[in-house]
């Protein structure tokens, strides 16, 4: 049996790569509730809740964002497979260490060191797909079903979660071994221990994968020039990188500043959770009333009394169970958005693809969060769906994009630049925009019970700004480069 191709190893990896990259990134909209009113001990929708699930999804894109693009400038100086590999460690083994925290500065650091490996991991993997390949049909494809895989991680983080909730729910104790080890038995730190999984996985394939043909080939000849940030504002670089980095800067604003509040924040003010919290004296009183009829010490009083708890805590499980059906139909949204740009990549321009993906985001994303919130909830699902397909597909792009507009001594520093600097440092301010600058000025003098309504209406307007001011920037976009051709392969005795 013949074994994989260097190629398909590649591939693979990086596919794995993406998947856990989403999957580390989306933990912290599904856990973070829970970990913050865990470790600050605070109430459920409470405006701690809300200020501080917008403050670590800056903070953390923020630290990314700073040692990301110092990590696309050791991408270009040391090679893409190393640094690729320590990235992937980091993200790995810090949810594990987050596992553990007891005081929230601690989750937040770990949470920062996350996102760290994300961001760096992202870039080393993109830049190292596009120089495999010296088909151009084949690099896309490459590129654009391997990104696909992003989505999928997005998808299984919520069904992971899920899961460890019913598991949790049956078994309140946990597994005695994690209790044993200093573990405690609550979801999100069970669902932290899973990101240890994509480390165990790469460090598998690493060693046969090789390093990039392109980029080693330079640097044995010593024509790899060595990457300087401030040559990426020269005249011939200066309007590909503003016009890619305000562009990256869009589309992780509509994420941050709109879809992922969505299961963080908008879900506890659905209707069906007002309603679950209309419902809960009523059903708590039945409940009391059914437990005094019961004898003490006979399964009627133990069944009793878990209808007891199941009442007093069903708010709680309409909202978990609110939030994971969002997640779920937002990355499924996103999944598909993955597809149809890796499918219409190969039959429509460039610079046009990008259009077809901004003109409809620019109008679903008021919509949603202004007409359809409060309204059928599987309606608005559908609309989350969309609004996730249109801004996923534009993370494609941008990837996809990247590699082929700077030189092969800066795509790693090029892209790093774009995707951290705009994205992750700039773009990512619009969760605290959102959660402590615009949602304050809506429903002004009301409680917190309104928070979840004041973060959708911001979300409605952050997403149509970032939405026109991209499609604007798509007729600005440069050109891709000339193709550069691959140097021969590097004979053995010249490694």
């Amino acid at each position: 049996m013949s074994s994989p191709s260097p190629a398909s190893l590649v591939v693979a990896v990086a596919a794995i790569g993406f998947l856990f990259d989403t999957y580390e990134l989306l933990m912290f909209p599904v856990i973070g509730e829970q970990a913050i009113v865990s470790l600050l001990g605070v109430e459920e929708g409470s405006n701690e809740v809300r200020l501080w699930g917008g403050r670590m999804l800056w903070i953390a894109a923020l630290c990314g964002g700073v040692f990301g693009l110092l990590g696309g400038f050791f991408i270009d100086r040391f090679g893409r497979k190393t640094v690729m590999v320590g990235a992937i460690l980091m993200y790995s083994v810090s949810p594990l260490l987050a596992a553990y925290c007891t005081e929230f500065w601690q989750f937040v650091v770990l949470r920062c060191a996350t996102f760290v490996g994300v961001c760096v991991e992202l870039v080393a993997a993109v830049t190292w797909l596009a120089e495999l390949f010296e088909d151009k049909r084949q690099r896309e494809r490459a590129i654009g079903w391997t990104l696909a895989f992003a989505s999928v991680g997005g998808i299984l983080v919520t069904e992971v979660f899920d899961e460890i909730r019913h598991y949790l729910r049956e078994n309140p104790g946990g597994v005695p071994w994690l209790t044993a080890l200093g573990i405690a038995p609550a979801p999100w730190r069970y669902t932290l221990l899973t990101g240890l999984i994509p480390g165990a996985l790469i460090l598998l394939l690493m060693p046969f994968v090789p390093e990039s043909r392109v980029w080693k080939q330079k640097k044995l000849s010593g024509t790899l020039k060595r990457p300087r940030l401030a040559e990426l504002f020269s005249p011939e670089l200066r309007r590909t990188t503003v016009v890619t980095t305000l562009l990256s800067a869009c589309g992780y604003a509509a994420a941050f500043g709109a879809l992922q509040l969505g299961p963080l924040v908008m879900a506890a003010g659905l209707p069906d959770v007002n309603q679950a919290r209309k419902d809960v004296p009523a059903k708590v009183a039945a409940a009391a009333a059914e437990l005094k009829t019961t004898a003490p010490d006979t399964p009627a009083r133990k069944a009793a009394e878990e209808n007891l708890e199941a009442a007093k805590g069903s708010v709680k499980g309409t909202i978990a169970a609110k939030k994971a059906t969002m997640q779920r139909w937002q990355e499924i949204g996103g999944l598909m958005g993955r597809i149809l740009f890796a499918v219409l990549l190969a039959y429509i321009a460039s610079r046009l693809l990008i259009r077809l993906f901004l003109v409809p985001g620019l109008i679903l994303f008021p919509v949603t969060y202004l007409a359809l919130y409060q309204g059928d909830f599987t309606v608005f699902c559908v609309a989350v769906f969309f609004c996730g397909l249109v801004t996923i597909a534009q993370f494609s792009y941008v990837s996809e994009y990247l590699p082929k507009v700077f030189p092969v001594h800066l795509r790693g520093t090029g892209s790093g630049f774009a995707t951290n600097v705009g994205g992750r440092m700039l773009g990512t301010m619009a969760a605290v925009l959102n959660t402590e600058l615009l949602a304050p000025m809506f429903f002004a003098g009301e409680g917190p019970d309104k928070n979840p309504l004041r973060v959708a209406s911001a979300a409605a307007i952050i997403g149509a700004a970032v939405y026109a001011v991209a499609l604007v920037l798509s007729f600005m976009l440069p050109a891709p480069r000339e193709e550069e051709v691959a140097p021969p392969p590097v004979k053995p005795d010249q490694v």
